[in-house]
């Protein structure tokens, strides 16, 4: 019999997980107990079969096992142990849909007393179910190095007694924002990675889409949420066109729009309608979904509502008032109203000390020298960008548009 154990894991870690903190107050307790239940599953369900719950029969072993290694260490007079276990025995088994205890974990796992780097590896860990290999291949670290960032991460919440719940109203949206930067990070890194061989890494990116949808159910009434959800969606259609034959990256302008993936567009475009009916002002999330939504109506590059694109970065700057937003505004205001005009915003901030190495600075200026007739300078932009990048496939890239004669004949 095959049974799909590994996708059970990813399916049901997080519930799981979020069940048992809530059971034993202590998320290593619980971490450790779900492992125990899927190393239990290994060996059962081959022969049995996967249970019609799969996380209830997953949810009530760990439970159990926790219950017993609690009271072996209660024997040796392990106080916390006691208290655990005495929560533990009087907590009934949740086998149905725990979206308060996932929302609660969600935001444990975001908590401001964490680093931003160490959030994003205990969101993958427990939320996600990826191993530590798999986090640390993701993001091209030694294993070693996420091991230790979640181990601090769980030792940081212990000590700083962080509670396992939703933050009260007044603190919801900071907190939230949190959540988002965090998924949209993970995003990000799968849909464009900052360094490595390979232009995208898509598993990362499913993962960051399968934990935003996560989040819209559990979160119906946060407009940022579907606003986050509504970019991700329409960001992934685009998947299957941002690479050439051999993996490198193709520009927007010259993809085949005809590989976009029309589910995943009409997806992106309903989840941006339920964020637009919350009736609330709009916030980063929703502007760049909308952005993202203007791209894909475009049935060809020529159709590209440009000047309503611009219009949409001018709102984007006012509520994130960043270099990187404004040289994204000025890509969209050098092909509404021409390169010159964009040249003059990137020449405005190119001093930031936020871009100073930040490769794409050298690419929009390189890209606006070029339509602008000025091949020389461009060439030379591009050959700062190439030094920049740290992703070999768009490093290569660059270093054609700098010395297209170097380009390799293919064979």
């Amino acid at each position: 019999m095959t049974v799909d154990i590994a996708g059970v894991f990813r399916a049901e870690h997080g519930r799981a997980v979020a069940v048992l903190t809530r059971v034993f107050g202590d998320l290593e307790i619980a971490e450790d107990a779900v492992q125990d239940a899927f190393a239990a599953a290994v060996e059962k369900w081959p022969a049995s079969g996967v249970p019609p719950s799969p996380a209830g029969w997953i949810i009530t072993t760990a439970r159990n096992r926790a219950i017993d290694k609690l009271r072996r260490e209660s024997a040796r007079e392990d106080k916390h142990a006691q208290a655990a276990l005495l929560l533990a025995e009087d907590e009934p088994v949740e086998e149905g849909v725990v979206q308060d205890d996932r929302l609660r974990l969600i935001f444990t796992c975001c908590h401001p007393a964490l680093a931003l780097n160490v959030r994003v590896a205990l969101t993958l860990r427990m939320l996600g179910g990826l191993t530590t290999a798999e986090i640390a291949h993701a993001f091209l670290v030694p294993e070693s190095t996420i091991g230790q960032r979640i181990s601090r991460a769980k030792r940081t919440l212990a000590d700083k007694g962080v509670p396992f719940e939703v933050p009260p109203p007044a603190e919801r949206p900071a907190r939230l924002a949190t959540v988002l930067e965090v998924v949209y990070l993970i995003f990000n890194e799968g849909y464009a990675a900052t360094a490595g061989d390979d232009w995208m890494r898509p598993a990362l990116a499913h993962e960051a889409l399968r934990l935003g949808r996560v989040l819209a159910g559990l979160a119906p009434d946060e407009p940022e949420v579907h606003g986050l959800v509504a970019l991700m969606e329409l960001h992934s259609s685009r998947a299957a066109a941002r690479t050439g034959p051999s993996g490198e990256p193709v520009p927007l302008l010259e993809q085949n729009r005809g590989r976009w993936d029309q589910l995943l567009i009409r997806r992106g475009y309903a989840a941006l309608m339920r964020a637009e009916r919350r009736g609330r002002p709009v916030g980063p999330y929703v502007v760049q979904a909308a952005i993202a939504a203007s791209h894909a109506r475009a049935r060809t590059p020529e159709e590209t509502d440009w000047a309503g694109i611009a219009g949409l970065y001018e709102v984007l700057v006012r509520l994130t008032p960043t270099p990187v937003v404004e040289l994204n505004r000025a890509v969209a205001v050098g092909m509404a109203d021409g390169p010159a005009r964009g040249l003059e915003i990137v020449d405005r901030i190119a001093g930031e000390p936020a871009l100073r190495d930040y490769h794409l600075l050298p690419t929009v200026r390189g890209d606006l020298l070029a339509r602008l007739g000025r091949a020389d300078e461009a060439r030379a932009e591009f050959r700062r960008a190439a030094a920049l990048a740290r992703n070999a496939r768009e490093r290569t890239v660059l270093a054609e548009r700098a010395d297209p004669a170097d380009r390799a004949e293919p064979g």
